[in-house]
């Protein structure tokens, strides 16, 4: 047994969960950290919080704690977050995903149902960790799914997520570019489904961000410009020009946009423009068809 592996000192995960909860002020924090650093989860981690740890797993166990008290996210924290079907590997060169997006692929399958067709092609802008495009690719059998970002950082976070799916990865392509200029351009006209979580914060909202979002999560992912409605725009404008008929856009949009996307999309030419509810009740999802 090497020196890593031996038992720190008896200590328990059960003692570093009481230490993690005392200095983090959350008990799910330092379950989730616990979890983590173990390698037990759910059942497991009730039934073994008596064993001892080893000296390794005690030090991945503090750099975590250390990290989460210094205001990192936890999500950053575990290298790891749920969404949908997909165990997602994140870390700050990507936007942390959030329920608000699992409500963007629910209305983009709900839309490609409705469309109806065999073998759909979709594109999704600004793809970050891949949780959109992913969870397309798990969850819509025939798909093939462009996934698109003018980061390299994100791209590689993608791929590494990517590598993950198994046998439904091979529907998904990464492109790198800032958006349509990425899309080959043999699927101008075919794409069925554009669905993008673009940045939307305005220049001047960022200092209304909470603290752990606007120190830690990527800048260029989060804040569009002066207005927050930059990239929307420059989504909708575009976007006829590559979707087939029927064909249909599906943007994420801060609630307070409601109005100002529905009339970018109207002026773009698509016809009907809906905006769906997230699962708080907010505006957040602008649907627009041609």
């Amino acid at each position: 047994m090497s020196h890593g592996e031996q038992p720190a000192a008896t200590v328990t995960w059960r003692r570093l969960l009481g230490e993690a909860r005392h200095r983090l002020g959350s008990l799910d924090d330092a379950r989730r950290i616990v979890e983590r650093a173990s390698g037990f989860d759910g059942v497991q981690h009730h039934l073994r919080l008596d064993e001892p740890v080893t000296v390794r797993a005690a030090a991945h166990f503090e750099h975590m704690v250390e990290r989460r008290a210094a205001g990192e996210p936890l999500q950053y924290v575990l290298g790891a977050w749920g969404f949908r079907t997909l165990d997602l590997y994140v870390d700050n060169r990507v936007l942390i995903p959030r329920p608000e997006t699992e409500t963007v692929v629910e209305v983009a399958l709900a839309e490609l149902e409705r469309l109806g067709t065999a073998t759909p092609v979709a594109v999704d802008l600004g793809t970050g960790s891949g949780a959109i495009a992913l969870s397309l690719a798990r969850e819509v059998p025939g798909i093939e799914v462009w996934a698109v970002d003018r980061s390299p950082d994100a791209l590689a976070v993608a791929r590494a997520n990517l590598a993950g799916l198994g046998r439904a990865g091979a529907a998904v392509r990464l492109a790198e570019g800032s958006w349509f200029e990425a899309v080959p351009p043999m699927l101008r006209g075919r794409v069925d489904l554009i669905v993008s979580n673009p940045p939307y914060v305005g220049e001047g909202e960022v200092a209304d961000l909470p603290p752990e979002v606007a120190r830690w999560e990527p800048r260029a992912a989060l804040v569009a410009g002066p207005t927050g409605l930059e990239q929307i725009a420059a989504i909708v404008d575009e976007a006829p020009r590559w979707l087939d008929r029927p064909g249909v856009l599906v943007v994420e949009i801060a609630p307070h946009q409601r109005e100002a996307a529905t009339g970018m999309a109207l002026d773009a030419g698509f016809d009907p423009v809906d905006v769906r509810p997230d699962l708080a009740g907010r505006a957040r999802v602008l649907v627009a068809r041609v």
